[in-house]
């Protein structure tokens, strides 16, 4: 697969409503499968060699409507790695506190450490999307943050942190299956909040939050990628492949053995 087909690589030109929701024709739904199970493999690997080695970072934001399939990519592409490498955080409406300091206050302190891979599900860019639609900041305000942003993940990459940024973008239409979904079925139906369909009601005002987000941050050393997340299986493939990529690309090696270590005998 190449992944480099979602990457949003020139911001100029790109455009939302352009990028594919669905997977390709032809997608093969059992072969799919198969290739996330066999990345998963490869990435309990890869993890546990990052954790040993301790030198590198990575950070993972995802973003999307409500819907989106977030926790399901989270649940799906990281729920089988070792939890002592992976955390997760969740960023939900700021407190009293948070809205007291500067919008990235509350971010800082979850970004990776040494051998960690943090997934940030929501992120620092709730406050280029739910504050734009929503007009709870002036608009040269959220004008700034978008350079105040590039600076910020531009400042975790040179320090030492891979950063990649995916949009799980979905229809309009499979939103409102999902949301159905939720209502219908008695197991998931506390996931279903009747907020979530006073925000519907922005869609297109979401959509150009999304574009305007991915135009204006999307860098060469912390890109987005948008990645058709219609199909679940499919998105996890992405997702799987793209993140296994980044790690095969980070020459990890295992530490050296304790000098002496052959001499050591076990009575």
């Amino acid at each position: 697969m190449d992944t480099s087909q979602y990457r949003v690589s020139n911001p100029e030109t790109f455009a939302l409503s352009d990028a594919a929701a669905d997977p390709p024709t032809g997608f093969d739904k059992e072969q799919s499968k198969r290739v996330l199970k066999k990345n998963t493999k490869q990435l309990q690997s890869l993890q546990k060699l990052m954790w040993a080695e301790r030198k590198q970072r990575l950070l993972v934001v995802l973003q999307a409507i409500d819907a989106g399939g977030k926790d399901g990519t989270i649940r799906s592409v990281f729920g089988l790695l070792n939890p002592q490498g992976v955390k997760v955080k969740s960023f939900k409406r700021p407190t009293k506190i948070e809205l007291a300091h500067d919008y990235l206050w509350r971010v800082h302190p979850h970004v990776p450490g040494n051998g960690e891979i943090v997934v940030f599900n929501r992120s620092h860019y709730e406050d280029v999307l739910v504050v734009k639609v929503h007009g709870y900041a002036p608009d040269e305000a959220i004008e700034k943050r978008y350079s105040h942003i590039r600076s910020f993940e531009q400042m975790l990459v040179d320090e030492g942190t891979t950063v990649v940024k995916i949009y799980l973008h979905i229809s309009k239409d499979e939103q409102k299956k999902r949301f159905e979904s939720r209502l219908h079925t008695p197991e998931k139906q506390w996931k279903f909040n009747k907020d979530d369909l006073k925000e519907r009601a922005y869609w297109d005002q979401y959509q150009g939050a999304f574009e305007t987000m991915l135009k204006e941050t999307s860098t060469e050393d912390a890109p987005w990628y948008v990645v058709p997340a219609n199909n679940k299986k499919y998105r996890n493939e992405v997702i799987s492949t793209l993140i296994l990529e980044t790690l095969e690309s980070l020459d990890m090696a295992w530490p050296e053995a304790a000098e002496g270590i052959e001499d050591v005998r076990i009575e």
